[in-house]
């Protein structure tokens, strides 16, 4: 069976409806067991005391918040370049989750900073960039719902989600880059982790969590644009889809 075949949004929608009780579910084990070790088993660290434990969400937050705009700009460029009706549903759906993320990300690194730095806020090379990305994906959905043809505005978000992709690399070298306040990477795929296992687990726990749960809500609701958009085109699955929810529901 080829995978092609989930390109439409008729083959997908169904899909998605079945991969989200899974998602959601392991979302939920992993998110007790991390809310678990985080405050009851990692120990207190001995330079940053208890706020360290701030990281446990400010880490897994800035990775998915960046991750999720990678992956809105490979589907802007599906969608620009084999105008694939989907790649445009998908990054309408995956914005607000690359959103919150972003904004948790900052809200989280403000209150660590504070203790930490000083300070709330401070104009660091990543903190900054970090804001540009959350203006990014604010900007792209006033855009595409400011448009009210969806196919000029699915190329117009594209474009943006695109030319904006070139942040990422910015956000991720800035400390590299630039002398900045800003800590580097704890956790990398290249080398071995510098925390301790026991305050590893927590923050890996709760990590693939909120993967876990970006996929599960971003499913959902491309569902709901997939509804919205094919009941537009009176898409004959669209209205069967709907007579069968009513009966259901009637039922």
């Amino acid at each position: 069976m080829s995978l092609y075949k989930y390109a439409s949004p008729a083959a997908f929608y169904p899909l998605a409806g079945k991969l989200i009780p899974w998602f959601a579910g392991l979302a939920t084990i992993f998110g007790i067991i991390g809310v678990y070790l985080g405050p009851f088993a990692a120990p207190t660290d001995y330079q940053q005391g208890e706020v360290y434990r701030i990281l446990f969400i400010h880490v897994p937050a800035a990775s998915i918040g960046m991750f999720i705009y990678v992956v809105m700009a490979i589907y802007g460029v599906l969608a620009l370049t084999f105008n694939t009706r989907l790649s445009a549903m998908m990054m309408e759906a995956l914005a607000p989750t690359g959103a919150i993320f972003t904004g948790l990300a900052l809200w989280t690194g403000s209150m660590w900073g504070k203790p930490t730095w000083g300070t709330y806020w401070v104009w660091d090379a990543r903190v900054t960039s970090t804001l540009i990305l959350l203006f990014l994906y604010i900007g792209y959905m006033a855009l595409v719902n400011a448009i009210e043809d969806k196919k000029r505005a699915d190329k117009a978000g594209a474009l943006l989600v695109i030319v904006g992709s070139v942040n990422i690399p910015i956000i991720h070298y800035s400390v590299t880059w630039w002398n900045t306040l800003h800590q580097g990477a704890s956790v990398t795929v290249t080398a071995a982790p510098k925390m301790a296992s026991v305050m590893l687990t927590p923050m890996l726990s709760i990590g693939i969590a909120c993967w876990l749960y970006a996929i599960a809500i971003s499913l959902v609701r491309v569902r709901a644009i997939i509804l919205e958009r094919e009941h537009g085109r009176n898409a004959a699955w669209v209205t069967a889809e709907f007579a069968t929810t009513k009966g259901v529901a009637a039922s």
